[in-house]
C-alpha cells in the first residue's frame, strides 16, 4: 500500500513539474521573443498547478469508478481549449479525420453547423439540400436532446459524433425554438452529405444568380466556372449578379479570399492580427474582375458567418456590392488547427479577421446597407424573434474595441419538458424559390441601379 502511495506522489511530482518546465517555456518565449506583448511581472501559477495535482489526486483516490490517468488529462486538455471561446477544441484522430473530411465537400450526417452554448448545441445554420435543411432545422434552433440522450453534460465533439453516425439511420432531434410553445421532435435519416457548395442560374435575361452554401477548397474555382456558365448563356455579358450568403456558416478562409477577389481589381481584401508572427496575414485583390463591373447584390442574414462575412464585408468596404439582408452572424475569428504527437490536433482561435476599412466584426456582424425584414408568409407571431449570434456564445471573443456582449440564460430545467403534438416545419427548396421575399428584392434592386446607370 504504501508503495502504491509512493508511485502516485511520485507521479504527480511529474505531472507537476511537467506543468512547470512547460509553463516555464512559455513565459520565456513571451519574455524573449514579444517583450512589447508579454504580461509584466508574470509568475509561475503554482497554487492553480498544486490545486490541479490536488483534484487529479483527489478523483484517482474517490471517484466511484476507476479513471484512467490518459482520460484525465486529455479531459484537462478538452477543458482548456472548451472555456476559451466556442471555437476552440481538441480533436481525437478520428475527430480530426471528421474535420479533414468536412472541408473537402464529402462527409456523413446531418448537415448543420453547430456551436455549444450554455451546455446545448445551438444550430448556426442548416446546409442547403441536406437531411437537416430538408426536415426543417432552422438557424438558432436549440439542439436538447439527441434520440433520448440529453445534450447537457455532453462536448460539442461529442454531440457531432453522436449526430454523425451511420448513413440510413434515423436520429430525432428535440429542438427548442423560438416562437414554439414546446419543444419540437424532429425525425432526420442520417446520409452521406456531398455538399455542392456553388449553385448557380439565370434569373432573368442578363441577371444571374449564384448560390454559395459553404466554404470548401475548391469553392472558388466552381465560382469561376459558374460565373463562366453564366457569362456565355448571356451573350458573354451579365447586366447584374445576386450573391447568395445566406445560411452560409464559412469554411475555408482561401475560398472566401478567391471569391472576394473574383469582384474585385485592386486593394486589401482581408487581414489577420494575433499574438503570435505567423497569425498576421494580409490578402490582396488580383487586376481581374470576372463580371467586367456589374453591379452586385449580396445577401446575408443571421446564419451567414465567418467566411461568408469576410466576403460581405470585402464587397461592402470597396463599395463594390450592395449588401442586403438582415445583420450576420458576427464570427471575425480564425482558427487554426494544429496536429499533435498522438494524431489528433487542437483547433486553437489564434487571430481576429478585419475587413479592409478595419472594421472587427467578432460579436458585431456585418450590417446590411440596405436591411430586410424576416418575412413569413404564414399565419405565425413573430414578434420579439431574436436570432442566434456570434455574441450570444458563451466565453465569445471580445470585439479588440472595447465591446462586448452576454447572453442570459434563456432555459430554465428544459429537460423536463417534452412535446405532446409537435409540428415539424418542412420546406422544400422549390418553396422557398416561389415565396424568396429577399431575393425578389435583390432583383429588382439589381434592375434599378441598371437604370441609374443608364
Amino acid at each position: 500500500m504504501l508503495k502504491k502511495k509512493n508511485i502516485f506522489i511520485l507521479f504527480l511530482g511529474i505531472v507537476l513539474g511537467a506543468f512547470i518546465g512547460i509553463c516555464g517555456s512559455v513565459f520565456a518565449e513571451l519574455g524573449n521573443g514579444n517583450p512589447d506583448r508579454a504580461v509584466e511581472n508574470e509568475t509561475l501559477p503554482y497554487d492553480e498547478l498544486r490545486n490541479f495535482t490536488e483534484i487529479f489526486g483527489r478523483i484517482k483516490r474517490d471517484y466511484v469508478e476507476p479513471v484512467s490517468d490518459k482520460k484525465l488529462l486529455e479531459d484537462a486538455v478538452r477543458g482548456m481549449l472548451t472555456g476559451l471561446d466556442p471555437h476552440s477544441a481538441y480533436l481525437g484522430d478520428e475527430e480530426y479525420k471528421e474535420l479533414k473530411e468536412g472541408t473537402t465537400g464529402q462527409f456523413g450526417g446531418l448537415g448543420i453547423e453547430v456551436s455549444m452554448e450554455d451546455g446545448y448545441v445551438k444550430v448556426v445554420s442548416p446546409i442547403d439540400d441536406t437531411p437537416a435543411s430538408k426536415a426543417g432545422i432552422q438557424a438558432g434552433d436549440l439542439i436538447i436532446k439527441l434520440d433520448d440522450k440529453p445534450v447537457k453534460g455532453m462536448s460539442l465533439v461529442e454531440a457531432v459524433k453522436y449526430m454523425r453516425g451511420e448513413p440510413g439511420s434515423e436520429i430525432i432531434l428535440t429542438v427548442v425554438r423560438e416562437g414554439a410553445d414546446v419543444p419540437l421532435k424532429i425525425k432526420i435519416l442520417r446520409a452521406v452529405i456531398n455538399v455542392k457548395s456553388v449553385k448557380s442560374r439565370i434569373l432573368e435575361p442578363g441577371y444571374g444568380y449564384i448560390r454559395i452554401s459553404s466554404f470548401q477548397s475548391r469553392t472558388d474555382q466552381n465560382l469561376v466556372d459558374a460565373i463562366k456558365e453564366l457569362t456565355q448563356n448571356n451573350k458573354n455579358k451579365l447586366k447584374g449578379l445576386v450573391l447568395d450568403l445566406r445560411n452560409n456558416p464559412g469554411g475555408v478562409l482561401d475560398a472566401a479570399v478567391g471569391v472576394s477577389d473574383a469582384f474585385l481589381t485592386d486593394g486589401l481584401i482581408v487581414y489577420t492580427e494575433g499574438r503570435i508572427k505567423n497569425s498576421e496575414m494580409r490578402f490582396n485583390a488580383s487586376p481581374d474582375d470576372l463580371i467586367a463591373g456589374a453591379p452586385i447584390v449580396v445577401l446575408i442574414n443571421s446564419g451567414s458567418a465567418s467566411a461568408s462575412e469576410i466576403v460581405a464585408g470585402a464587397l461592402q468596404d470597396h463599395h463594390r456590392a450592395i449588401i442586403m439582408g438582415e445583420k450576420s452572424f458576427g464570427k471575425g475569428s480564425v482558427q487554426t488547427v494544429l496536429p499533435t504527437s498522438n494524431g489528433g490536433a487542437i483547433k486553437l482561435t489564434t487571430a481576429r479577421y478585419y475587413t479592409p476599412s478595419g472594421r472587427s466584426i467578432q460579436a458585431e456582424g456585418i450590417e446590411p446597407d440596405v436591411s430586410l425584414a424576416r418575412v413569413k408568409l404564414q399565419s405565425m407571431d413573430t414578434d420579439g424573434f431574436k436570432p442566434v449570434k456570434e455574441a450570444d456564445l458563451s466565453h465569445h471573443l471580445q470585439n479588440g474595441n472595447g465591446k462586448s456582449n452576454k447572453l442570459e440564460s434563456k432555459i430554465k430545467q428544459i429537460e423536463s419538458e417534452e412535446a405532446t403534438d409537435p409540428k415539424t416545419e418542412k420546406k422544400t427548396q422549390e418553396q422557398n424559390d416561389l415565396m424568396d421575399y429577399p431575393l425578389n428584392e435583390a432583383l429588382t434592386l439589381l434592375k434599378g441601379v441598371g437604370i441609374f446607370r443608364k
